[in-house]
């Protein structure tokens, strides 16, 4: 029962962050049809700031589940969430300091990626 409940609550992280790729591809295609190749990669690189830590927390937070295990759940929350948060520090510093891309576009795409779980519910009926 555990791991039907662990795989379920995976699956719902997985399908929100394919929802996040979708709109970071969509908006670097924007910016890429609007304002170029450099904008468009930047767009890019902002929804893979979002997407990425999302995608490696999701993994992390749901391996563990059920009443035994509730500790190793906890465990898990906490890892993901400190794993995340330093590869979106990580992926950032790489953006500004080795990519050198423009502010804007990378900003937007990783804020409109970063509303989707926000808005989840709107769109994903729960079970």
């Amino acid at each position: 029962m555990s791991k039907v409940l662990a795989r379920r609550g995976r699956w719902s992280a997985y399908r929100i962050v394919l929802l996040q790729a979708a709109i970071a591809g969509g908006t670097s295609i924007f910016f890429f049809a609007f304002w170029g190749a450099q904008y468009g990669f930047s767009a890019l690189v902002g929804g893979l700031i979002a997407v990425l830590p999302n995608f490696v927390f999701a993994t992390l937070a749901f391996s563990h589940a059920g009443a035994k295990a509730s500790g190793k759940v906890v465990w898990s929350f906490f890892l993901g969430e400190a794993v995340k948060l330093l590869l979106t520090i990580v992926l950032f510093a790489c953006a500004f300091g080795l990519l050198k891309t423009p502010f804007m576009p990378l900003f937007s795409s990783y804020l409109l990626a970063l509303l989707i779980p926000w808005t989840a519910p709107l769109y994903f009926k729960q079970n």
